[in-house]
């Protein structure tokens, strides 16, 4: 994960220790170390930014659990729970009359100390909706908030942030640059690290932990840069795949690949055979009508699809959804986002109360299953504080490894007093002109299928490719100039 030469150029630190010990030949790099060498540098020096705004804004995100509890606690929870639960009638009586403008577009019941949610959608809120929290056991109205797909302000506004830094669509490009990336810089710089430590037949513990005998300097900000990056690894790639799913750009290929490939999640019929009796409000009692997204519904239908959804198996936290359209079935979905989830969803007949259609989790396709349960554990949901403790450990590293790689870009800079920089050179170039053939006829082809599969991430690469082949031209030309001649010797 090194952001800096690492094709052992001498520093100061091996001047100083070549005096003590025997000299070792030199290792020649590869045209394929010293082009990766170099991709890694730039890529590393300037998507570190976008990728520190990302681990940050991700770290602020692990904390909405605990957030929400502080924030919207009264709304949320109950002070105690009751023996048994009001019919789901008078609970949505309640929160009618609470809130009597728009359609019921959701309700989950309250279990245990959870407050009842009603969602109520409006046509000027756009995406988001109208909770109002209900207690379960006394038709208590606990309050009103404006969430987005279930989530609270606060939760909604560190989502927002962390997508695309409020700014809408625009501001996804950063987001979707910083995971396109990511899995290039960390996979660099495995094989990077590896190259250098089996070059100097280390063990297999070397990769893993920094060389604490080194003195200070960049040997030793290398070592902790390195074996940091080597255990970020694998949660690092979890992290660029997972959030490449829901991208602008590279989300929208992932989506088309899962149409191509039928791999999402099954839809689940809510046809009836024949037309069920139109429920009718007739006014007080359990019997009033609540308006909903497919017209006026009767409030008891509520109670007769979570009864028969519950005879049918969906245990846990459960999302009733009122028909689109009149003449439909209702669905029933579990949502219980922590291991082992609870996905499965039911179609009932809201008349007669009954099962006409199913759905469970456990005959998704696999990459249905794959991309759900990744979507939940990257926003530390999946396994819960467990989850959250490890996606903060994942942006804190992230964030040392960063400071490292900018801090070994500082120590590497020339300190002569004729040759004072602010930072290190770059890495030679040259790279691509000494692959040879087959690599060339294997590699471009496969660099130009992951551009297209990843656009941001094929645009910013061929904008590193022609900035450096433009910076190597104007180089080459100025090079001759600023070399003074000798005059040649009389009588040559």
């Amino acid at each position: 994960m090194s952001f800096t030469e690492l094709s052992g150029a001498p520093t100061p630190e091996s001047s100083t220790t070549a005096e003590t010990t025997p000299a070792r030949p030199t290792r020649r790099t590869t045209p394929f170390g010293a082009l990766l060498l170099r991709l890694h540098f730039y890529a590393g020096i300037l998507v570190a930014p976008f990728l520190v705004v990302a681990a940050l804004t991700g770290l602020a995100y692990t904390t909405t659990p605990q957030l929400d509890k502080i924030l919207y606690g009264d709304q949320l929870t109950v002070a105690q729970a009751g023996e048994r639960p009001l019919p789901l009638a008078d609970q949505i009586g309640a929160a009618r009359n609470a809130h009597p403008d728009g359609g019921i577009a959701t309700v989950q019941p309250g279990d245990g100390d959870q407050s009842t949610r009603v969602t109520f959608s409006l046509p000027e809120l756009g995406e988001k909706q109208h909770t109002v929290y209900v207690d379960p056991y006394t038709a208590e109205v606990k309050g009103q908030l404006t969430t987005w797909f279930g989530s609270t302000p606060a939760t909604t506004w560190l989502d927002d942030l962390h997508r695309n830094l409020h700014l809408g669509v625009v501001g996804r490009h950063y987001s979707e640059l910083a995971a396109s990336w990511l899995w290039v810089i960390a996979l660099g710089g495995v094989i990077l690290w590896w190259r250098r430590r089996s070059a100097s037949r280390a063990t297999a513990r070397h990769l893993l932990v920094p060389d604490l005998s080194a003195g200070k300097g960049v040997r030793r900000t290398r070592g902790w840069h390195a074996t940091t990056g080597i255990w970020l690894t694998v949660g690092l790639l979890f992290l660029s795949a997972t959030g490449l799913t829901w991208s602008r750009y590279a989300g929208a290929n992932f989506g088309a690949g899962l149409d191509a490939l039928q791999a999402r999640a099954p839809e689940i019929s809510t046809t009836l055979t024949a037309d069920p009796a139109a429920p009718t409000e007739t006014g007080g009692g359990h019997e009033h009508g609540a308006t909903g997204a497919g017209g006026v519904v009767e409030s008891a239908a509520f109670d007769r699809v979570s009864t028969a959804a519950r005879a049918a198996g969906l245990s846990g936290p459960v999302e009733i959804a009122p028909a689109a359209e009149p003449g439909s079935a209702w669905t029933v979905t579990q949502v219980d986002n922590t291991w082992p989830v609870a996905k499965d969803r039911v179609a009932v007949d809201p008349a007669a109360g009954q099962v006409t259609a199913r759905s469970d989790f456990a005959d998704w396709p696999l990459l249905a299953k794959l991309s759900g349960l990744g979507i939940q554990a990257h926003m530390g949901l999946l396994f819960g504080p467990i989850n959250q403790i490890l996606l903060a450990a994942l942006a804190l590293g992230l964030l040392s490894v960063i400071v490292w790689g900018y801090r070994m870009w500082w120590q590497r800079r020339p300190t002569r007093v004729d040759r004072r920089a602010l930072a290190g050179t770059p890495p030679a170039r040259g790279g691509v002109r000494g692959l040879p053939l087959w690599a060339l006829l294997i590699g471009v082809p496969v660099i130009a299928a992951v551009g297209w599969a990843l656009p941001l991430f094929g645009l910013t690469l061929l904008a590193f490719l022609v900035i450096d082949v433009v910076a190597g031209a104007v180089s080459r030309r100025r090079r001759p100039a600023a070399i003074p001649t000798s005059p040649a010797p009389a009588g040559s």
